[in-house]
């Protein structure tokens, strides 16, 4: 089956102003309404995932919490509210992960219900909520209301099955040394390292490991199961997974400019929970050569401490190549004494940033490196961009990620932490460096399979690929639905 293209009035719209004066003169197939866990790196799938939707000829909404609404906005989706219960401050108000979800649970059932009954006598109503995996309570919503609901999956397939068998009890915790290597159906053998990190001190995060494994709880009620990953990246993990339930690949989800170039204008997330320095990062940039510099992010959720900010601080110095570093305002303290002064100050070397665009950094020809947190978002940006990693990963499903990136896709190295320290020390940073960004043969396979999987990540999500052969079947899928029950408009 080839790819649907692009409607017609896609091709003629740049604003969502315009796609409000269009809207009424088009025939959709469904209306899907898409609800993200409101951070970052749950937002940022799961909104592209509307956007791929909307330019496939649905109308599509992205449901969030009143604290972050303001903060999305992307053309042809529409943004409504529901509440979690912490409307003026969100999970911060909150204070607490267990008090969050429970209450999200609560306040989220019912407003998600009354905005599902909102739209049921519209042009418009809605035929599939599509939530995030963490929100099994929206597919009891789905149900109640008559209409289809499909769990989105963040991470990896890969973790999606680890916690998928601790789910089903044939893997028990905590799991300790001596039941490594962990051996799964399509995984290659997993030793301590490579699992999430609390697996072997369940206690450490009760809330967060609740909540990963509620995932399951009545996935034999979903209609689809979505994954951002795609084929090729993990075919044998797939395969895997497909003795306990069927996942669809749909990802990579990044937007389409990097990828695929067939939603026009398609050069950012949409939402944004924090203000880039797009302009100066840009500017500095261009001042480089060519793969000369090393850019550097942990992502939003990891803190370092004060001596491993020290340490990679004068590991970046020492090893003498450009930098870009985004370290959050929050974070800023921990660098050592006279470091800026004496890296950033003319900006000769290296410039720090408390934000930036992400995509259009890994895009810019004169990076070459990533060191990353392996956060599976921003693996993916890498790999569909074809940047070499260095893996520093710090908790939960990085250490994971950090595993794929050197030993299975192998498109970069991932640090050894010092045993005495507990921490990434300047020395094994620099040695990284030099192994990924100078001339050699290890350097050159590295950056060999960084472009092999960015033209594999491409090939997934072009038309006629395998994530988009699994979109359009949602699409073909919805249609019969809204046949069904005579809810097609036009």
């Amino acid at each position: 089956m080839h790819g649907i293209p692009p409607p017609p009035w896609l091709l003629y719209i740049h604003s969502s102003e315009d796609y409000n004066l269009q809207i009424d003169l088009i025939a959709h197939e469904g209306h899907v309404l898409v609800l993200p866990y409101p951070s970052q790196g749950h937002i940022n799938p799961l909104l592209q995932f509307a956007k791929r939707l909307a330019s496939k000829g649905l109308k599509a909404t992205v449901a969030t919490t009143h604290y972050t609404l303001s903060s999305i906005s992307a053309p042809y989706i529409t943004v409504e509210a529901i509440s979690d219960g912490f409307d003026d401050g969100g999970f911060t108000q909150a204070q607490s992960a267990e008090v969050f979800l429970e209450s999200f649970k609560s306040h989220g059932s019912r407003t998600l219900t009354q905005l599902i009954k909102k739209h049921q006598t519209t042009k418009y109503p809605i035929t599939c909520v599509v939530y995030d995996s963490f929100f099994p309570w929206a597919l009891d919503v789905a149900k109640e209301n008559g209409i289809l609901g499909a769990p989105f999956f963040t991470n990896s397939a890969t973790v999606s099955a680890i916690f998928s068998r601790i789910h089903g009890g044939t893997l028990r915790l905590p799991v300790r040394l001596e039941d490594c290597p962990v051996v799964l159906p399509g995984v290659p053998p997993l030793h301590l390292e490579d699992l999430p990190s609390f697996l072997n001190a369940p206690e450490s995060y009760p809330a967060y490991l609740k909540m990963k494994l509620n995932q399951f709880s009545n996935l034999e009620k979903a209609d689809w199961i979505f994954c951002n990953s795609f084929q090729s990246l993990e075919p044998e993990v797939i395969k895997g997974i497909g003795e306990q339930w069927s996942a669809k690949l749909i990802g990579p989800m990044v937007p389409s400019s990097y990828v695929d170039g067939r939603i026009i204008d398609d050069k950012g997330y949409g939402a944004s929970l924090w203000k880039p320095l797009e302009h100066q990062c840009t500017k500095w940039l261009e001042t480089k050569p060519k793969n000369s510099v090393v850019y550097v992010s942990f992502g939003s959720m990891v803190s370092l401490s004060q001596e491993e900010m020290e340490e990679i601080s004068w590991g970046l110095h020492q090893s003498g190549f450009n930098f870009l570093w985004v370290v959050k305002d929050s974070e800023t303290h921990k660098l050592p004494k006279g470091f800026l002064e004496l890296t950033t100050k003319s900006q000769e070397k290296g410039m720090i940033v408390n934000w930036c665009n992400q995509l259009e950094l890994l895009a810019h020809d004169s990076v070459g490196c990533f060191v990353t947190h392996c956060g599976w978002n921003s693996t993916l940006e890498g790999l569909s961009l074809g940047v070499p990693m260095i893996g520093v990963p710090k908790w939960a499903d990085q250490l994971t990620g950090a595993k794929f990136i050197k030993d299975v896709w192998c498109l970069g190295v991932r640090v050894k932490v010092d045993a005495k320290i507990g921490i990434v020390g300047r020395e094994e940073l620099v040695s990284c460096l030099n192994e990924v960004m100078n001339v050699g043969e290890k350097s050159l396979q590295i950056k060999k399979n960084a472009k092999k999987w960015r033209e594999l990540a491409k090939e997934a999500i072009s038309e006629g690929g395998s994530s988009d052969k699994a979109i359009d079947e949602l699409l073909m899928a919805l249609k019969g639905f809204c046949k069904e029950r005579d809810l097609c408009l036009g």
